[in-house]
């Protein structure tokens, strides 16, 4: 099975306000890497932390193990605490 690396990061300006998310995925052999990001108009930090995750894991074409990276404990918590 493929090892991935994950790292996420989303922000905005106000609270909602306009903002944007990113994710850089690595094969952990340092094969190719893949970004993407995107972004909103009208939105909220914690929206953007999560979606930058979503959209990383939505964006794998087979099963992989994950390594996720994030600097948001509102995505930690929901994934250590359900």
């Amino acid at each position: 099975m493929k090892k991935v690396v994950i790292h996420t990061d989303g922000s905005c300006l106000g609270n909602p306000g306009p903002g944007g998310w990113a994710a850089v995925l690595c094969l952990e052999d340092a094969g190719p890497r893949r970004e993407l990001s995107g972004g909103y108009a009208r939105t909220t930090n914690n929206r953007m932390e999560i979606l930058a995750v979503v959209e990383a894991l939505a964006a794998l074409k087979e099963p992989c193990a994950v390594e996720l990276f994030t600097d948001s404990q509102y995505v930690r918590n929901s994934v250590e605490k359900r």
